[in-house]
């Protein structure tokens, strides 16, 4: 017997949806908002950066595409390390990286330096409160497994919240190189202490779990596909949804500079959909408990189809602000809802990896969609045709879903 097989032998067992299954989210919750710093700290930080290295602002930014590139990776490496391992070794592998990133990232010299470290170590490090979170999370819950991911998908909402007000005020006092220091010391001493607490892993990993709530547990739902067929439409969904997702969360603050009404109302526009897009989260999370991750994930791209369009005829300034909450309500539940798709259709022992290799695609799909916008922008002087390709990419994903409910009225492939 394997020293993993022996602790799980030792462990009592401990039921799904339980007091304990409750407390193991808060504690996930809390790492997720503490370690999601890394995703708003280059934000916060690019124009000192740009300053003190004498770039422009095109090369300064690529700092914030590598972070969110080693977050996209990231997130189905360390998901098939909690496969593995279980979440505490990859909690505490990802806060060194996150840690000593923060800390390498002040010692730079060079604004490359600052760009590879903020991919490698802190956006790779960062994803770990994502997918991997979520799907640890998924394990422990039956009955109330969509609003537990959805609490857990939240934190990297709360950090965006929460990190920018406590990094705004170092910054102004002691710099950018002090305060990713601070971040660093403070990333450390508070995930490792809440990776131990996590330390028990769940009874569907264990042969004997699964065996003692096989009475409990219901099957898989049925779905006329292979898991490989699935998995790869599901990546190509989730990057569908996030091109479209992309357009007004990555260029709203531009778009309102266009329309002559400032930076500064499209930060609060931005802040309006993050503030719904959590709103968003918790709602879809009760709604899949009820009608399931398909339903909910084409229940939000609908919403969130028929938000981008409100985006073509209304572009006054009280008009974006509340197609801007419109939005955030909408889109915000539709990426957790992936990770209950996965868990309703597929083998919970595969769930870090197929849940880590979702969340990546939904990712990639954010950076190449706000980048595609971009493109689209300089190319016609106008952000009308970047909704259109976004609505376009939305109408993609509703077919997709469509298409996958309509495969869950079939008998399961065999």
């Amino acid at each position: 017997m394997t020293l993993q097989e022996q602790t799980a032998a030792a462990t009592p067992s401990i039921a799904l949806d339980s007091r304990y299954s409750w407390f193991r989210l808060a504690v996930s919750l809390a790492a997720a908002t503490v370690s999601g710093v890394g995703m708003w700290a280059v934000i916060l930080v690019i124009p000192s950066v740009q300053e003190e290295f004498g770039v422009d602002r095109s090369a300064a930014s690529l700092s914030y595409t590598s972070t969110m590139l080693g977050f996209a990776l990231g997130n189905f490496a360390f998901g098939r390390m909690i496969d593995r391992f279980g979440i505490t070794p990859a909690l505490i592998v990802a806060v060194l990286m996150i840690g000593s990133g923060f800390a390498l990232a002040a010692a730079t010299s060079a604004m490359w330096q600052f760009a590879l470290v903020q991919g490698v170590l802190i956006g790779a490090g960062t994803s770990i409160g994502f997918g991997p979170l979520i799907a640890d999370t998924s394990l422990w819950f039956n009955r109330r497994r969509g609003i537990a991911v959805a609490l857990v998908a939240a934190g990297n909402y709360a950090a965006g919240a929460i990190w920018p007000l406590i990094i705004k005020s170092t910054l102004q006092t002691d710099g950018w190189r002090t305060t990713y220091f601070i971040i660093a010391i403070a990333c450390t001493a508070i995930i490792i202490p809440l990776a131990l607490v996590l330390r028990r892993r769940s009874p569907i990993r264990t042969k004997a779990g699964r065996d003692s709530l096989a009475a409990s547990q219901p099957p898989l739902k049925p779905i006329s596909l292979s898991p490989r067929a699935l998995q790869l439409i599901l990546v190509v969904a989730g990057v569908a949804c996030c091109v479209a997702m992309s357009m007004p969360q990555v260029h709203i603050v531009a778009y309102c500079g266009d329309l002559g009404y400032g930076p500064v109302a499209g930060a609060e526009m931005l802040s309006l959909m993050l503030a719904g897009g959590i709103a968003s989260r918790l709602t879809s999370g009760f709604l899949a408990d009820y009608i399931g991750g398909l339903r909910t994930v084409l229940l939000g791209a609908v919403l969130q189809g028929v938000a981008l369009l409100l985006y073509l005829p209304f572009d006054g300034l009280a008009s974006l602000y509340v197609v801007s909450l419109i939005f955030g309500l909408s889109q915000g539940g539709i990426v957790p809802s992936y990770a209950i798709v996965v868990r309703d259709h597929m083998d919970a022992r595969e769930a870090g990896q197929r849940v880590g290799l979702v969340m990546m695609s939904t990712v990639v799909g954010m950076a190449f969609g706000g980048w595609l916008s971009g493109f689209i922008f300089d190319h016609t002087g106008s952000y009308q045709a970047a909704f259109l390709n976004g609505i376009a990419w939305n109408l993609l994903n509703v077919s997709i879903m469509t298409t996958l409910l309509w495969r869950s009225r079939r008998p399961r492939f065999a």
